[in-house]
């Protein structure tokens, strides 16, 4: 991909991944053992809360962060609770100011949440429960509606 700078002259946009981490996790199975064999019987409903956050990192650095919080119930009672900080680290150049917030809030997340899906599903399987596979996100579709009422931001 290239681009055009002020003068001109074409610029290589290079976007480069250096490093993808685990920030943060938690599993919460607040009502085992009974959910446990209530799950059985009944499937539970999974809402599932999405955020995107980043912040420069040096020169050329960026960290963004993808948080994927699931939360399953049978009727009223929590059967689980999952939140993952899935985080990756890129390097960013020849890209311009109004490029940068949809490379860094659209383009890393949709790169990221692959990983970040499995990470998910393996720790509420290993927490007893069938295994949730989150459908793909519509991150341009966020990203536009963040646009409306900004609440992730860039530092």
């Amino acid at each position: 991909m290239t681009d055009e700078n002020q003068a001109g002259e074409e610029v290589q946009v290079q976007l480069a991944l250096i490093a993808q981490y685990l920030k943060d996790m938690s599993f919460e199975n607040p009502n085992a053992p009974a959910v446990l064999q209530e799950i059985q019987q009944n499937k539970p409903n999974v809402n599932v809360n999405v955020n995107v956050n980043a912040q420069k990192i040096g020169q050329d650095g960026y960290e963004v962060v993808l948080s994927l919080a699931t939360e399953a119930k049978i009727g009223d009672k929590v059967a689980f609770i999952a939140e993952i900080d899935y985080a990756a680290l890129w390097g960013i150049r020849g890209v311009t100011d109004e490029q940068l917030q949809p490379v860094l809030l659209v383009e890393c997340p949709r790169l990221m949440f692959p990983f970040a899906r499995a990470i998910l599903a393996d720790a509420i399987r290993e927490g007893g429960f069938p295994q949730v596979l989150l459908d793909p996100i519509d991150f341009a579709g966020l990203f536009r509606q963040q646009q409306t009422a900004p609440d992730q931001t860039i530092n």
